[in-house]
């Protein structure tokens, strides 16, 4: 179902109710949710986001009959994901004069998945804002909510704010505004949350401090309900559960190394976690006795396993302790595998199997994509040689990943 609704002067909801059982993320949406769309009718019409890509000419069909197509001048899209720009090829076939408002890295994305390598964009980045004719709109990024290419549009004169995925809830909800909701939407709204947000929670507090200086009389997310009631609760529920409140975590970091550059990774990661307020014991195996580290394992809450590779292999004492996991019971425990190497790092995967044969959550790329959705973070954690440059992000992103899994409250 489709439908018209204003929300506001010159704003309407021109979104897709989908009252299915909807497979998403792995999960069944029983109360089925919407897709919702906006239409600025201003002197430069603006579309924020579309509509699930198996709606897309449905969506046409429906903008059509409030608009010419050929009027509009901007299409925002604020997430590309399919459900939220994939009525992006339809549109773009039938407004033709519109260029498309996105971050750097959507564009790419979106040209090779709806073909507009030929289309007119426009980057914005955090700040930004754009002149649609009697409206402004002020466009913030907000990275990794949940995907790196995500932003925010906010509408200055209508404070509304448009954050995409970000404070929606997974409803068919027919009575749009959550004020004219049959029920409490508080217990859909945490769902949402919980489901897709809060491993993204360290985003979702950079977050906060971007939305905390904008006056937010109405928020108008992309899925279900729209915000028009107790906005400043709803807000503030993202900042309560995205804070940490679990506390006296520890992590052990064992490494041998060759020329120094996986225990730069070593200090890198044990920073991390200092900064995060956990604990992190660190190890070279081969300067220690092995009774100390197996004890300190032991006591640990992750442990984090490193070395340097040599003709295609691990260095050291590192092998004698990997022997010995497996025989103690580690079961509730994180485990990692990292190093650093100049060929191709045989030692890394060499750590990874081994700590397979443990009973501890051991860490992948496989399993962070599968529970997060996130690309960015990857394990076993590879650096070729010193850790510079991109591999710097990426150890921040592993080490990120690791203390947030440790401190989650949910």
């Amino acid at each position: 179902m489709m439908k018209d609704l204003k929300i506001s002067q010159d704003i309407h909801w021109i979104g897709k109710i989908d009252d299915r059982a909807v497979p998403f993320h792995r999960l069944t949406l029983a109360k089925g949710t919407t897709y919702n769309s906006y239409l600025l009718k201003t002197e430069k019409p603006t579309v924020i986001d579309t509509v699930d890509i198996d709606y897309g000419r449905e969506f046409v069909e429906h903008l059509s009959q409030l608009i010419d197509p050929e009027e509009i001048a901007y299409i925002v899209i604020n997430h590309t994901e399919p459900d939220h720009s994939g009525g992006l090829a339809a549109l773009a076939a039938r407004a033709t004069n519109a260029t498309i408002v996105c971050t750097e890295i959507a564009v790419p994305e979106l040209q090779e998945m709806y073909k507009l390598h030929h289309r007119n964009f426009l980057i914005v980045r955090d700040g930004d804002q754009l002149d649609i004719g009697g409206k402004t709109l002020y466009f913030r990024e907000t990275p990794y909510l949940h995907t790196e290419e995500t932003m925010i549009t906010y509408c200055e004169e209508d404070k509304i704010l448009f954050p995409c995925d970000i404070f929606s809830t997974h409803v068919a909800a027919y009575n749009i505004f959550n004020d004219e909701a049959n029920e409490d939407i508080t217990e859909d709204y945490i769902f949402y949350y919980t489901a897709i947000m809060h491993p993204h929670r360290r985003y979702v507090r950079a977050m906060m401090n971007v939305v905390k200086d904008l006056d937010i009389q109405m928020i108008a997310p992309s899925h279900g309900y729209i915000l028009r009631k107790d906005v400043q609760k709803f807000i503030d529920l993202y900042g309560t559960m995205s804070h940490d409140t679990v506390q006296d975590k520890k992590v052990t970091i064992i490494y041998t190394t060759i020329k120094g550059n996986t225990r730069k990774i070593s200090n890198l990661l044990a920073n991390i976690m200092t900064e995060n307020n956990i604990e992190a014991t660190i190890f070279n195996v081969d300067k220690v006795e092995k009774a100390e580290v197996l004890a300190s394992i032991q006591e640990a809450d992750a442990v984090l396993i490193g070395s340097s590779t040599r003709y295609a292999d691990m260095i050291g004492n590192l092998e004698e302790i990997l022997k010995d996991l497996k025989e103690m019971n580690l079961e509730g425990k994180l485990a990692a595998a990292f190093g650093s190497y100049g060929w191709s790092g045989e030692s890394i995967e060499v750590i990874q199997d081994y700590l397979n044969e443990t009973n501890m959550t051991v860490l992948s790329t496989s399993h962070v994509i599968k529970t997060t959705g996130m690309t960015h973070v990857e394990f076993p954690v590879r650096i070729r040689f010193a850790p510079k440059g991109d591999s710097l992000k990426k150890i921040e992103h592993a080490g990120a990943f690791i203390a947030d899994l440790l401190l989650s409250s949910l």
